[in-house]
């Protein structure tokens, strides 16, 4: 039966000091929080009108005026408050947490007598509350809502949102379940909300009620039809009897393909995962591992991107994954990520990290511009000038980064992960039954975390991941002789790799290794040193030959970051270049104004020129040239132009 092997990592437990991820996260600190508090205020001109902090005024009779913004704008501020919580963590701002906390007073205003807490129905059509769950997403809502109150409760050990939030919690729970109203929402994301509520107050009922909207899904009669017949009125246009968009075609422990919509299939498959670990549910977790390799398998990109048409956001067939109208959400990667941290609490296995990792430093990281300022809903693998952007099918692949969207779902959600990217490094597995206690690091990162194995200890990572194959972890148990395990990722893109303890080189034959982690089980003294060095080559990715649109192609990677090339660099018409089979690619590290320091990579190719002819029995030219590749993560910083992942091999 299964059940978890960790523990949930608070954000204290670990501090994040790294050469890499510290610059991101002061970054959102002291730039993308204040730049999105200006936009959720209307305060900046020049960008796309939020007026989410407004709805909520005009909610609580405090301002005259309409509501504006998509059905679910609450949520844009709700994620924004999430991050703000977690940036508490990285280092104490009064006054941010004196604005935040005007904010919740604020929404505790907006909220109705009975608990019932939404602006857009508060305001707009309060006639049809709870009438449209498919379409208008007042759980959804709710769920972010939660999330953001549970992390403001750990963060500060306040309970003025906390307390808000139970009150919608309990209204909902008054409201749907089991001899109640019937209803599971049209975007998922309350299930997995409901279980951290859950473990934050300790109230079961919380527990019951995620279990029901998962439970419900995918059950006869189908709901959102039944749903659609009991009103006359419609929000979107969107099919209710589409069972595969909403996540709908079978009970979730039946289930067995990704599809529909990208961002809430993750978020439910997150969901399924936390409450399979929660109550011991094998039959869950087996249609969880069946869903994750459907996804990753299947239906994920080299960067961790996963959605590939625009119709809908949505998961299509295996193996198809366009390039150039792909669709890729940022909020997609993102949830692949929860998915994948929820898993590993139930296995420690590298194929959940390495996919977790993959997703962070590629699909994630590209969705916001190296400044903060600008954020991709969509990322692409090749964008094309005069196509991208501009043409109807290629239209939603804009090759600059906006400054804000009218549905600006994904800027906060990378705010909100990036800020705690602690929970997401480490993993413990504390006093289980007949096993020493274990300490999972997950991600490469350097820094400071605190563990209770082996009666409490301090583990020092330093490293110069991802440029180089570095990680060294220096141990310093609370008494000396501490017995615990300290099981390290050994990454799925390592070939080869040297490990030492306290300077001695560990024989690899003698190394124990499971599902992909390095098993060191001692009695740890303090200044104990395990060092690790992953050898690191620029290696050609080549993908599956039913994936049609990269056939004869290779993308390049280097560790955990996959690679483009740019117009800046190779000049126009990437689709000329060719990377020959027996080119040297060398790496090489690179200082520059706008995207600072990195590792570039360098290849030699040919690139192919014509005469001008459309067509003609004389072959293209094929000129030797060097070209230049850089990490996807740092792609359209630069002028605007063309990108390309996959390259054709010659």
């Amino acid at each position: 039966m299964v059940k978890k092997q960790e523990h949930e990592i608070t954000l204290t437990n670990f501090r994040v000091e790294d050469s890499f991820w510290s610059y991101f996260q002061n970054l959102v600190k002291d730039v993308v929080i204040p730049y999105q508090e200006q936009i959720l205020n209307d305060e900046l001109p020049d960008v796309e009108k939020s007026h989410a902090i407004e709805n909520f005024r005009i909610a609580a009779g405090k301002s005259d005026g309409e509501y504006y913004g998509m059905v679910f704008q609450d949520s844009d501020l709700a994620k924004w408050l999430e991050a703000v919580a977690y940036s508490l963590t990285l280092g104490p701002n009064p006054e941010l947490e004196q604005r935040a906390d005007q904010v919740i007073e604020l929404i505790g205003q907006a909220q109705q007598e009975d608990g019932y807490l939404n602006t857009y129905f508060t305001v707009k059509e309060p006639e049809h509350r709870w009438q449209n769950l498919h379409d208008c997403h007042e759980l959804y809502c709710a769920g972010h809502m939660i999330e953001a109150a549970v992390a403001w409760y750990e963060a500060t050990g306040k309970r003025n949102f906390l307390d808000i939030m139970c009150r919608m919690a309990d209204h909902i729970d008054n409201r749907f379940g089991k001899g109640k109203v019937r209803g599971i929402p049209g975007h998922e994301e309350i299930e997995l909300a409901l279980l951290r509520l859950y473990r934050a107050t300790g109230e079961e009922r919380y527990l019951r009620l995620s279990q029901y909207f998962i439970d419900e899904r995918g059950t006869a009669p189908d709901y959102f039809e039944e749903e659609e017949k009991s009103r006359d009125w419609k929000f979107w246009s969107q099919d209710a009897s589409d069972k595969n968009y909403a996540q709908n075609y079978a009970p979730v422990r039946e289930q067995d393909h990704a599809t529909g919509h990208s961002v809430r299939a993750m978020y439910l498959y997150t969901a399924m995962a936390d409450l399979a670990g929660e109550i011991h549910d094998e039959e869950l977790w087996q249609a969880c591992l069946r869903l994750f390799d459907s996804t990753v398998s299947r239906q994920m990109y080299l960067t961790g991107g996963i959605g590939s048409s625009v119709h809908g956001e949505a998961f299509t067939t295996d193996y198809d994954l366009p390039n150039d109208t792909i669709y890729a959400e940022t909020c997609a990667s993102i949830g692949l990520v929860f998915f994948a941290r929820r898993m590993l609490e139930l296995q420690p296995d590298r194929k959940f990290s390495d996919v977790m990792e993959r997703a962070l430093y590629n699909g994630v990281l590209s969705g916001m511009q190296h400044d903060g300022k600008r954020f991709f809903y969509v990322n692409p693998l090749e964008v094309i000038p005069g196509l991208s952007g501009v043409q109807p099918e290629y239209r939603h692949v804009i090759p600059k980064r906006p400054k804000w969207y009218a549905c600006a779902c994904c800027p906060p959600n990378v705010s909100r992960l990036l800020t705690s990217l602690s929970a997401y490094a480490w993993g413990e597995a504390i006093g289980q039954e007949n096993t020493t206690d274990t300490v999972y690091s997950h991600l490469y990162i350097g820094g400071t975390f605190t563990s209770k194995a082996g009666g409490g200890v301090t583990i020092r990572t330093e490293t110069g991941y991802p440029w180089n194959g570095g990680v060294a972890y220096t141990v310093t148990p609370d008494a000396p002789g501490a017995d615990f395990t300290l099981a390290v990722r050994i990454p799925g893109w390592c070939k080869d790799f040297l490990v030492s303890l306290n300077g001695q080189v560990l024989d690899a034959q003698t190394l124990e290794i499971r599902q992909g982690y390095l098993y060191l089980n001692r009695s740890w003294n303090s200044g104990d040193q395990l060092k690790l060095s992953f050898d690191m080559p620029v290696v050609r990715m080549y993908a599956n030959p039913l994936v049609r649109e990269n056939a004869g192609c290779v993308a390049l990677m280097r560790g955990p970051l996959v690679y483009c090339i740019e117009q800046q660099d190779n000049g126009p018409d990437l689709q000329t270049i060719r990377i020959l089979k027996d080119s040297v690619i060398t790496a090489e590290e690179t200082s520059d104004p706008v995207l600072g320091d990195y590792t570039a990579v360098k290849f030699t190719g040919l690139r192919l020129t014509c005469d001008g002819s459309l067509y003609s029995d004389v072959p293209p030219k094929a000129e030797e040239a060097v070209f230049r590749a850089v990490p996807y993560y740092l792609w359209g910083n630069r002028e605007e132009g063309g990108m390309r992942v996959w390259i054709p091999e010659a």
